[in-house]
Order: C-alpha cells, then sequence, then structure tokens
C-alpha cells in the first residue's frame, strides 16, 4: 500500500462581517465563527502503481485532499501516510519522492528554455549527471520535444509548455505523481500525446492521482475512480463499476419505416422523440431487455436504423451529485 488515507478532516474557520456600518463595527470587538467541513472523514487505500481519477463538483473537497496529500495543507484530523512519509509533517524528505502537474501553474522560467529548467531541477533534486541524462532522452523522445526544448518557454505553445511541464515534474523518478487537469486547454493531439505519456509512466510503475473535469481523461487513463462531494466519498471503484452504479442503462437512437409506439413501459425513457419515426431514448437493461426492445420496436414499426451506445460519462456522476 503506498498511499493510507484514515479519517482526513478539514474545517476552514472564518469570521461573519456585517453588511452595514454598525455591524462592521461591532464585528471589531464580537466576532461571530463560520466553520466550513470540507472534509468529513474520508478514508482510502491506492496501491503503488495504480492511476487513480479523483473527481468532484467544484467545493467538493479535492483540491483540500491534494493539498492535504502534497504536503501544503495540514488537515484538522486524520491520518496520512503516502511511502512511510506523513506528507505535512516529513514535508522536505516527502517531496523529493513525489512529482506533481498543474494545468494552471507552471514550474517553467518563462524568459529561458525548458532545457535550462531542466537542469535546474537536476541541481535542487541533486539527480546524478548519467541518470539525469537518460531519464531527459527518454522522455523528450516518448513526448517528441527534442527541438521545443530549446526555445525560450514564451515562444512555446500551451501543449508544448504541458508536455515540458510532464519532464519538469518526472525528471527525479518519482513514485507518486499528482495531476490537477493536466490537458486543460489543450488540442486533441497534444491531449492523446500527454495521456500516451502518462500511460507509459505509470506501465513503469509511477503511481497517478488525476483531478480533472475533463471526463475524457478519466474514460482513457482511469483504473479507478474516487469521486467525493460535501467533503465525503460518495464512490470508490472501478470505471465499468461507475458506469453501472446507478443502473446498466443503454442510450439508443431508432429509425423506423412506421411510426414508433408510445414506449411507456417501466425501463424506457424517451428523452427525444425526434419524429413519428425517429427517438432517442435511455433503456435501463435490469428492467427491461434490449433483444425485447429490439423485437417490440421491429414488429409494430420495422427498424431502419438502430444504435446503441453507453451513457456519456459525464451523465453518470452527475448522478452522485445530488
Amino acid at each position: 500500500m503506498i498511499i493510507k488515507v484514515e479519517n482526513l478532516t478539514k474545517v476552514f474557520k472564518s469570521y461573519q462581517r456585517g453588511n452595514t456600518f454598525g455591524e462592521a463595527v461591532k464585528s471589531l470587538f464580537v466576532r461571530k465563527p463560520i466553520y466550513v467541513h470540507a472534509l468529513k472523514g474520508i478514508s482510502f487505500n491506492i496501491e503503488e502503481g495504480e492511476l487513480v481519477g479523483f473527481l468532484g463538483p467544484n467545493g467538493a473537497g479535492k483540491s483540500t485532499t491534494l493539498k492535504i496529500l502534497t504536503g501544503i495543507m495540514h488537515p484538522s484530523g486524520g491520518k496520512a501516510e503516502i511511502m512511510g512519509y506523513t506528507p505535512w509533517k516529513d514535508r522536505k524528505k516527502y517531496v523529493a519522492k513525489i512529482g506533481a502537474v498543474f494545468g494552471q501553474k507552471s514550474q517553467l522560467l518563462w524568459d529561458i528554455p525548458p532545457v535550462d529548467a531542466f537542469y535546474l531541477n537536476k541541481a535542487i533534486y541533486s539527480i546524478p549527471e548519467r541518470s539525469f541524462k537518460k531519464t531527459l532522452h527518454k522522455m523528450v523522445e516518448l513526448l517528441g520535444v527534442e527541438e521545443l526544448i530549446k526555445k525560450p518557454t514564451r515562444q512555446l505553445s500551451l501543449g508544448e509548455r504541458m508536455k515540458c511541464e510532464f519532464i519538469m515534474a518526472m525528471l527525479h523518478k518519482p513514485k507518486i505523481v499528482f495531476l490537477d487537469e493536466p490537458t486543460i486547454g489543450l488540442d486533441v493531439i497534444a491531449k492523446d500525446k500527454i495521456r500516451e505519456f502518462i500511460l507509459e509512466m505509470n506501465r513503469n510503475g509511477v503511481t497517478f492521482i488525476l483531478t480533472t473535469h475533463d471526463l475524457d481523461d478519466i474514460a482513457h487513463l482511469a483504473q479507478r475512480v474516487i469521486v467525493v462531494n460535501h467533503g465525503e466519498i460518495v464512490f470508490d471503484d472501478s470505471l465499468t463499476t461507475l458506469r453501472n452504479y446507478l443502473g446498466v442503462k443503454k442510450i439508443i437512437s431508432v429509425s423506423t419505416m412506421r411510426p414508433l409506439p408510445e414506449l411507456r413501459l417501466p425501463g424506457i425513457k424517451i428523452t427525444n422523440r425526434i419524429s413519428d419515426y425517429k427517438a432517442e431514448l435511455e433503456l435501463d437493461l435490469s428492467k427491461y431487455e434490449l433483444n425485447k426492445f429490439i423485437a417490440l420496436v421491429n414488429k409494430s414499426s420495422t427498424i431502419m436504423d438502430l444504435s446503441v451506445q453507453d451513457p456519456e460519462i459525464e451523465e453518470v456522476i452527475k448522478g452522485l451529485y445530488h
């Protein structure tokens, strides 16, 4: 077990301040405290080599959790042990073992080429010359940035900079890497390259914890999903189980030769009746079998075209937030 989190809590304290002048003056002497429970006792374990998606709506507590796990913030209670370290107590030793990539915060220096920043990290982490050159060559090759790393950072596109951010985070060979919105704002080609790189590093044994609002990242990368809402874990299992969590459902688009029947049956929910001959619907397979549905529609209306798809992961996760 590389990460053990037990009953982690975080309470933020602020003070209520009135809107009027009198209330503002009164608050100088008597202040009413306000407590916000960002984390309400979350617990989970992560095995070495896992790639875990950590999801939740804004204000759910996922960023607070990551800040605690990276040693930036102290919790109000509970325990966290990562590679034998307590992140907020053993921060100096601990941070040398982890990496972090934040889509909205850069580690690169704006006016110098990324390759110079890489050598700066070499010095900070005391990376041996031979190991540094071997790791750098491998990552530069994987990401296809041989020439880009020699240009000033300010001349690089967002996608090019993010590739270099990954190299910065991985040069010291961390065992765990925290990813916060790593593909935000990237085009499709850049996203694919970054995802391929993450998967390759994961195959080499690196453990990743990924937070993102781009659920395509989760669909392409995550083996396991932890969903947090209102400071509590509401789901922790595989992506397949997540899709089945609210029922085994399929999204169906059907067009027919004759008008469609009403289809007011348990397990069948019409989401868009485009015309008398065409409709989109949601089928709950636990209540109505697909073969039975096809036979029903074909018998009454004669199917001309039919497509069956899994629900979008966005819709599945929305169901957990309520």
